[in-house]
C-alpha cells in the first residue's frame, strides 16, 4: 500500500501525539533550563577569584584581576604629600672613622700645595658594615684554697656560662630571628649564620634553640597573652591552613590591638578553638569572617566581617548583566558608606555614631537586600540559592554585622586577625611546610612573641635577645586592648 492509500490519523491519534510532543518539548526545556544553570554556575566558579570570593590572592595566578579598592578617592596624588618630612640616607655627625684626602699639587700650575691654605672641605661618607668576627669572652672560675681550713671554694659561673663552651644570647636572638622573623628553615638558617657571621651552626643546634625558646614562652608569656585577649572587650578570631608533616593542619588566630596568640592544631572546627583557649569562655565582641564553628559560642557578642561580604557581593554582581541595576552592588556600596562614616567619627573621636547620620545608607543597604530576596526567593538554581542565601543572611545577622555603629570601638573588619595570620602563609611560601607538629607550634608560639612585642614597639632583635637570655618581654599593661581593623 503506498503512502497515497494510507488513512489519516485520527482525531484520538494526533491528539495522543501532540501529547507526546509536548511532553517531549518539556522535557527538552526542563534539560535545556538544567543545562543553563550549570553553565551558569560554571561560569561563577571560573569568575571567582580573591576580590570576590575568600580565596587568596596566591590562587589567582598570572592571570590575577586588577585591583580594586573599596576605597573612595581623595584626589591626593600617590606617594608623599606635601610637608611630608621624608627619610633619605644623612651625613652622620660623629663618624666612627675619618680618612682625610689631600690634593697633591695644584691642577693649575702643578706647584706643590703641602702648605697652602685650606679653603674647604668636602664630607663624603660611605655606610658599610664591619666584618662579622665572633667575639668569644672566657670566663675563667679562679679556686682558692683557705689557708684557715683548707677547704677550696670556686668562683660561681655567671648567668648564660653554664657550660664549658656554648653560644651566646645574641648568636641564639640572631638564629630565631633568622627563622621566626624572616622565616628562614632551620638548615637554611645554619648556613646563614655561618656565612654572614662565621659562626657554623648545624641544623640540630638551630632546632635545640628553638626548642629553648618554645618553652620559656610556654611558661608564662603565653597564658599571660591568652588571658590578657579573654579579658579584652573586643577581639579578632580567624584560621588558616598550613602543611604540617604532609598534613594539612590549622593555625589558630586571637588578636586584639595589643596581643597575638597563635597556635597550631589538626582540626579547624571547634576542637582547634578551645585549643586556642579563648573562645569557650569569651565574655566580649568576637570579630570573625562568619564561618559557623564561631557561632556555637552563644556567650559573646559577634561582629560579622564586612569585608568578606562586600566581596560576597560582589561575586553577585559580577554574574548579573553588566549594563543593569543589581541590588547586590547597591548593598555593597551602602556597606561602604556606612564604614566610611564610622572610620570618620573614630577619628573625631566619637564613641558611636547617631542614628541620622546612618539613616540614608541604612535604608539603602535594606530596601536592596529586601529586593534581592525577592529576587533570588525562587531558589531555582544552585547559584540562585547561593544568593538567596546571602541575602537572607544580610537581612536576619543585620545586628552582627552592624554592630560596629553602635561601638565604634569594634572594627567593621577581620583585617587585623589576617595580618597577623599572614605570616604563616608567607613562612610556608618561604620554606615549605613544617616536619612536625612540635615544630609547628614552637614557630606558632614564636610568631606570638613576635608580632605581640612589635606591638607594643620593641624591636625584634632585642625582644628575641631578651627570650635569649631567659627573660622575655612580658605584657604589663593590665588595662584590655581592643580589635583594631
Amino acid at each position: 500500500m503506498s503512502s497515497v492509500d494510507q488513512p489519516a490519523p485520527s482525531y484520538d491519534e494526533l491528539a495522543v501525539l501532540v501529547v507526546a510532543q509536548a511532553a517531549q518539548v518539556a522535557g527538552l526545556r526542563a534539560a535545556l533550563e538544567k543545562a543553563h544553570a550549570e553553565i551558569e554556575a560554571l561560569r561563577a566558579q571560573v569568575a571567582t577569584s580573591s576580590r570576590n570570593s575568600s580565596k587568596p590572592p596566591s590562587s589567582d595566578g598570572l592571570g590575577k584581576p586588577d585591583p580594586k579598592s573599596r576605597r573612595a578617592r581623595t584626589g591626593r596624588k600617590p606617594g608623599g604629600q606635601e610637608g611630608h618630612e621624608g627619610s633619605t640616607l644623612r651625613l652622620a655627625a660623629d663618624p666612627g672613622r675619618v680618612v682625610t684626602h689631600e690634593p697633591a699639587v695644584c691642577r693649575g700650575c702643578g706647584d706643590g700645595l703641602v702648605l697652602a691654605a685650606v679653603t674647604s672641605v668636602e664630607r663624603r661618607q660611605v655606610v658599610d658594615l664591619p666584618e662579622p668576627v665572633p667575639l668569644v669572652v672566657e670566663h675563667r672560675l679562679v679556686e682558692r684554697e683557705c689557708a684557715c681550713c683548707g677547704t677550696r671554694t670556686r668562683a660561681a659561673a655567671p648567668r648564660g656560662a653554664d657550660a664549658p663552651v656554648q653560644y651566646g644570647p645574641r648568636v641564639e636572638a640572631t638564629v630565631l630571628y633568622l627563622y621566626g622573623g624572616q622565616f628562614l628553615a632551620r638548615d637554611r638558617a645554619a648556613a646563614a649564620m655561618a656565612e654572614l657571621f662565621g659562626t657554623p651552626l648545624s641544623a640540630g643546634t638551630v632546632a635545640a634553640m628553638l626548642a629553648r625558646a618554645a618553652a620559656r614562652l610556654a611558661k608564662e608569656f603565653l597564658p599571660r597573652v591568652r588571658d590578657e585577649i579573654a579579658a579584652a572587650p573586643v577581639a579578632g578570631f580567624d584560621e588558616t591552613g598550613l602543611r604540617v608533616a604532609g598534613k594539612l593542619h590549622w593555625v589558630h588566630c586571637a588578636r586584639t590591638e595589643k596581643y597575638t596568640l597563635l597556635v597550631c592544631h589538626l582540626r579547624r572546627g571547634v576542637e582547634g578553638m578551645a585549643y586556642l583557649g579563648v573562645l569557650p569562655g569569651y565574655t566580649g565582641v568576637a570579630v570573625h569572617d562568619c564561618w559557623s564553628p564561631y557561632d556555637t559560642y552563644v556567650q559573646t557578642d559577634h561582629q560579622l566581617c564586612c569585608a568578606h561580604v562586600a566581596r560576597e557581593l560582589t561575586a553577585v554582581a559580577d554574574t548579573s548583566p553588566p549594563d543593569g541595576w543589581c541590588w547586590a552592588t547597591q548593598a555593597g556600596e551602602a556597606l561602604v558608606d556606612l564604614e566610611r562614616l564610622a572610620a570618620d567619627a573614630r577619628a573625631a573621636g566619637a564613641t558611636a555614631l547617631a542614628p541620622e547620620a546612618t539613616a540614608e545608607p541604612l535604608r539603602r543597604l535594606r530596601h536592596a537586600v529586601q529586593i534581592g530576596i525577592s529576587q533570588t526567593q525562587a531558589r531555582s538554581t544552585k547559584l540562585m540559592r547561593k544568593h538567596n542565601a546571602l541575602a537572607r543572611r544580610l537581612a536576619d545577622r543585620e545586628a552582627d554585622y552592624l554592630r560596629f555603629l553602635n561601638n565604634l570601638a569594634i572594627p567593621p573588619d577581620n583585617n587585623g586577625p589576617e595580618r597577623d595570620i599572614r605570616m604563616v602563609k608567607l613562612r610556608q611560601k618561604v620554606s615549605g611546610c613544617l616536619r612536625s607538629l612540635t615544630g609547628a607550634r614552637q614557630f606558632c608560639a614564636l610568631r606570638s612573641y613576635l608580632s605581640t612585642t612589635a606591638k607594643h614597639g620593641l624591636a625584634m632583635l632585642d625582644a628575641l635577645v631578651q627570650l635569649a637570655e631567659g627573660r622575655p618581654w612580658l605584657p604589663t599593661n593590665t588595662q584590655a586592648p581592643t580589635a583594631t581593623a
